[in-house]
């Protein structure tokens, strides 16, 4: 795992809910492959290998698999869900492509965002602060400003917006998945605690109210299991 990233924070907001014991690995951002190179060409975070042995790649698949063999597949439901499908690649699609610009989305906040990496992460001293001071520019000037060019709205605006479809979504009940969190709602649960790190951009999202009023419904029920 990553410490900041958002795909890891989806997997460990379905560890954390169902309060499943296991070990967190922690990996060098620099170093990557080589950490998971027994999940073949993957590549990336998270990798979740199970005790038997079995290694599970990707996020919402390693979340499913999770799901089924630790929790009878209750979070994950119906084979055929066609509105978990529908919002469970809204998740992975929108709230993951708005999480680049509400992190990198301005010079201040993408300095901001690359100190907190380089604190959070496990990078080498000398290598954490290069990646603090030498990559702010390529995450805001780039990456950040091309993801935010695409969807045609500033970073907040964006956010917002997706907020007001996911609370319309969710309606009057607490949750996507009714009296009680499902899948979908701690893949964006994940997504959002992966932004809470880094003060400055999530004071952005702070200001959606009842975007948050959901997001504090979905700590406090983790803090129940």
């Amino acid at each position: 795992m990553l410490n900041t990233c958002p795909f890891t924070w989806k997997v460990r907001a379905l560890l954390d809910h169902l309060d499943l014991p296991h070990e967190r690995i922690q990996v060098n951002p620099m170093k990557i492959k080589k950490s998971v190179a027994f999940a073949g060409d993957w590549g990336k975070t998270p990798v979740w290998k199970m005790s038997d042995g079995e290694v599970v790649v990707d996020s919402t698949p390693i979340m499913r698999r999770i799901d089924e063999v630790h929790n009878e597949g209750k979070l994950w439901g119906d084979v055929e869900n066609e509105r978990r499908d529908k919002w469970i690649n809204w998740a992975d699609t929108e709230i993951k492509n708005a999480t680049i610009p509400i992190l990198y989305g301005s010079i201040g906040s993408a300095l901001s965002t690359t100190r907190s990496v380089a604190k959070h992460e496990r990078f080498g001293l000398m290598t954490g602060r290069l990646y603090a001071w030498a990559g702010f520019p390529i995450m805001w000037g780039i990456i950040a400003r091309k993801r935010a060019k695409n969807s045609g709205m500033k970073p907040q605006e964006l956010w917002h917006h997706l907020l007001d479809e996911w609370i319309n979504e969710v309606g009057n009940q607490p949750f996507f998945g009714g009296n009680e969190p499902d899948i979908v709602d701690l893949a964006v649960f994940g997504y959002m605690k992966s932004i809470e790190l880094h003060n400055k951009a999530f004071r952005l999202i702070q200001e959606h109210a009842d975007g948050m009023a959901w997001f504090n419904r979905m700590k406090n029920a983790a803090a129940k299991q």
